[in-house]
Parts: C-alpha cells; sequence; structure tokens
C-alpha cells in the first residue's frame, strides 16, 4: 500500500487554510433557498452514503478495533453538537492506513486514517481535522457541488461515488477513469471557496469545543514537516493543496486574539489511542517491544508505558503487560481504556475468571458498553457460554444493526455454538452489509435446506431470500 497515497476528490479532507475570521460568529448554511435540496435532497445523500459505505465495507481495509472506535464515535458526536449537522447520524470508517487522511461522504459518512492518530501531536489537532469534515457536511458542500455541476441526476451521482469509493479503498487513482467524464472534472473536488468555508466553519466550532485555537495551525506545521521530510515524493494531497508559510501563518495569526482561558487539557485517552496505533503499525511484535522500552526510559509517561503493555501483549509476554497496565490501573483506576485492556489481556492469556469479574464491574458503571461488552462476550465465548456471549452481541446489534463486524462476531459464536442455520443466516447479514448479495443468497440457501424441518424458520428466510432477489432485479434494471 502506498503510505502517502490521498484521493484528491470532492470531498478528500483538503489541508489548506485561505483565511480565517478574527471573530467567531455563527455560521449557518447559505440562503439559496430549494436549489441545494432541488440538487440532492438529503435522502438523496443517505442513499449515496449507504452505497458508498458498502463499497468500502467490501473493499478497504479497515481497522477492527472496539476501544479505538469507540473513541473516535465519541469524538465526532462531541465536536458534532457544536457543529452545524442537522442529521447527526453518523457512520464511521476507520481505514487501515497509515497516511494521513480523513474524509467526509454524504449521508454522514466520516472516514479516518489511522495514520490521523500519529501525524497529530494532541487531540486539539486531531479534532481540527473532523471539524473540518463535519463543516463539509453541515455545508452540504457535496449537494452545493451538484448543483454548481448542472448535473442533478442522482444516477450520475451514485456512477461517481461508487468510482470514488473504489479509488480510495483500492489505493488506485486509476480507477477514477472508469467513471463519467464528470470523474475527470473540477467537480471531483471542492472548490477554493467551498474548502474556505469548512476552514472557516470548523475553526469557529473547534473552538466552542474549547480546544486550543492554534491547535490547526499545528496541524498544518505537522504536514509541513512531511513534506518536508517527502523530499522528491510529497503526498498526493500536499501536491494538489501545497502549504505555504503564509497558510501556516495565517492559521496562528487567527488564533491571536481568542482566549485560550477554559481551553481542553491533552487528552490522556487520545495519547492512548496514539500508542495503539504506534503498536499496531509495527507488524513485527519484538520491534514494538523494542522501541516503546527504549520511550519509556527516556520518558515514563501514561502513553508510553501503555504501548509497551500492548507491545508485551502482542509478544505474548503477558505477565510483564500485566506489570506495567496494573501500574496505570493504579494511576488511574476508573478510567475505561486502561482497564477494558487490561480485560483484553487477561482474555488473551487464559485468565477468564479474573477478566470476566473485572467486565463485569466495569459494565456495571458503563452499561452496554461498546468495546467493554465486545471483551465480555468473546470472553464467554472462549468459556463456552455460547448462549450468553450471543446475547451481548444481539443486544448491540439493536443499536448498531449495520455494523458488519458485530454479525461477523455472531455467526463466529453460532458456528462455536454448533447453530448452522444460525451461523449462515449471520454471515448472510454480513454480506449484505457489505453490498455481496450473491454471497449473501448462498448463505441463506444453505440456511433454507437445513431448516427444512422448521416451517417458522423456512419461511424467514425464503421471505428474505425473495428480497434479495427484487432487489437484485431493481439494481439490474438500473
Amino acid at each position: 500500500m502506498n503510505k502517502y497515497f490521498s484521493f484528491i476528490i470532492f470531498f478528500t479532507f483538503s489541508i489548506i487554510l485561505l483565511s480565517l475570521d478574527d471573530e467567531i460568529s455563527e455560521i449557518s448554511l447559505p440562503e439559496l433557498g430549494d436549489r441545494v435540496s432541488g440538487a440532492v435532497s438529503s435522502n438523496e445523500e443517505k442513499a449515496i452514503g449507504e452505497m458508498f459505505l458498502k463499497q468500502a465495507y467490501s473493499q478497504a481495509p479497515l481497522i477492527s478495533d472496539p476501544i479505538l472506535f469507540e473513541y473516535t464515535e465519541h469524538l465526532i458526536y462531541r465536536l458534532s453538537e457544536y457543529s452545524q449537522v442537522k442529521d447527526r447520524d453518523f457512520k464511521l470508517l476507520l481505514v487501515d492506513d497509515d497516511s494521513l487522511n480523513a474524509f467526509a461522504a454524504p449521508g454522514g459518512v466520516i472516514g479516518i486514517n489511522g495514520g490521523l492518530f500519529l501525524y497529530s501531536d494532541n487531540e486539539g489537532q486531531f479534532a481540527s481535522v473532523v471539524a473540518h469534515e463535519l463543516a463539509h457536511l453541515s455545508q452540504r458542500h457535496f449537494a452545493r457541488n451538484v448543483l454548481k455541476s448542472q448535473d442533478t441526476n442522482l444516477a450520475s451521482a451514485l456512477v461517481m461515488v461508487s468510482s470514488i469509493a473504489i479509488a480510495l479503498i483500492s489505493n488506485n487513482p486509476n480507477a477514477l477513469a472508469v467513471g463519467p467524464a464528470i470523474l475527470q472534472t473540477q467537480s471531483l473536488r471542492y472548490s477554493r471557496l467551498f474548502e474556505k468555508e469548512a476552514d472557516r466553519v470548523g475553526f469557529a466550532n473547534l473552538i466552542k469545543a474549547g480546544y486550543d485555537p492554534n491547535s490547526m495551525g499545528e496541524m498544518f506545521e505537522n504536514m509541513n514537516e512531511i513534506r518536508r521530510l517527502s523530499g522528491d515524493l510529497p503526498p498526493e494531497f500536499l501536491l494538489t493543496h501545497p502549504l505555504s508559510s503564509s497558510r501556516i501563518s495565517d492559521a496562528f495569526s487567527a488564533a491571536e486574539n481568542i482566549s485560550r482561558d477554559g481551553t481542553k487539557d491533552d487528552s490522556l485517552e487520545f495519547s492512548l489511542m496514539k500508542s495503539r496505533l504506534e503498536v499496531y503499525y509495527q507488524k513485527i511484535p519484538s520491534n514494538a517491544e523494542r522501541i516503546f522500552k527504549s520511550k519509556v526510559e527516556l520518558n515514563a509517561s501514561p502513553s508510553n508505558i501503555y504501548g509497551l503493555s500492548l507491545a508485551l501483549k502482542n509478544n505474548n509476554n503477558y505477565k510483564e503487560s500485566l506489570k506495567y497496565i496494573n501500574y496505570l490501573v493504579e494511576l488511574f483506576p476508573k478510567n475505561l481504556v486502561i482497564n477494558n485492556t487490561k480485560i483484553d489481556i487477561l482474555l488473551e492469556s487464559g485468565e477468564l475468571e479474573e477478566a470476566l469479574l473485572l467486565v463485569n464491574k466495569f459494565l456495571e458503571i458503563s452499561p452496554r458498553n461498546y468495546p467493554l461488552s465486545i471483551s465480555k462476550s468473546k470472553i464467554l465465548l472462549s468459556m463456552e457460554e455460547y448462549f450468553k456471549s450471543e446475547e451481548i452481541i444481539r443486544d448491540q446489534l439493536l443499536r448498531k444493526n449495520s455494523d458488519p463486524e458485530l454479525w461477523l462476531l455472531l455467526s463466529e459464536i453460532q458456528r462455536s455454538s454448533k447453530n448452522i442455520i444460525g451461523y449462515h443466516q449471520s454471515r448472510a447479514e454480513y454480506f449484505l452489509i457489505l453490498g455481496q448479495d450473491e454471497k449473501a443468497l448462498n448463505q441463506l440457501e444453505f440456511a433454507l435446506k437445513l431448516a427444512q424441518n422448521n416451517f417458522q424458520t423456512s419461511e424467514r428466510i425464503m421471505t428474505k431470500i425473495i428480497s434479495i432477489k427484487d432487489n437484485l432485479k431493481k439494481s439490474r434494471a438500473l
């Protein structure tokens, strides 16, 4: 995978700052009457977003980490409270790529590369990128781009987004060539006016959320350092949107007259997430262990100790891993991330009873917490408590019914419990979310053969098969 690939389409995170207002004022969508909704309605944007998700789920390398997902999703929702986004039904994609990138797609889809954590020094810098992407959504830049292009055909938009999704997730910008001529036009990227607006709105909302006004400028400095280190092969987004020294100084100038009183301290949780990903991207566990041992020797910060504990766990050195995580538990006894990590170490080391006691303790404090619930389900699965394990995942699916990871985990539980009909049904749901309808049909046909003696189950499966076939016919007719 090319570390520096960054798709340059209309909803790419363009790291530019043309100018920022000195005053923070209420910002709303320009008065365009019904023309924007006439170009692309909110329902059509959701349809486009759903299609984009299917493309991404099907082909994108995604990070499967409930703790990281929970942190990122909470931050997005927290920032959105200060934004002008009306429909706050977000769909998060954590893209498994260590290059710096983020994007916002129609329908509330937010994508975050793992590299965004790596290149952000603190939560404020990370949040400045997310605030920019939320501004693209609140200002409905996709719909306004379509209005500007005078192509209000939803089918064209779907083809365009499909091609863009393939280019993004395959890391192959040439994939854009499969789309219509519109893919080669300026409409593929947001205009300078829209980027300026997203910067202005995002900056205002970042300040309202309590972050250091310098955060955005600091992020620009990080980008400049990437450009310097990359030499003759700078990241594509820096070639497309070069960072001049004046843009960096403009960002800091905009922050000069804004009070820093009451701004957030750097987040412990963010530093822990960054360490998680630093360990994750060191594919050889012994290398991660060596790196974090050196870091701890230089600076025994909580995040470095946390990273060392994770590295030791990945190297199957559970005793040492627990020693370091227990030290952090003593410092931060109520921290869910640290305690959830201890639970996962205990699970991997086979200390199932202790892990179950600890996860139950924190689920009493934070009922139905997503990463804690996943951990408890896996503990019960290891203890062969299949019904209880499945019950937890089904409860999570009430709120996250479109989460492919949950359906995949449910299918694994059902296979372990010898519930083969349920296994095929859950696999079918998993493939449907991925947009792989033919594979879903195959799974349901297997289930139907096994359920012949159960009339009610057979009826449910047959109804699902008919529905999928009808949808396939409609899509082929388009």
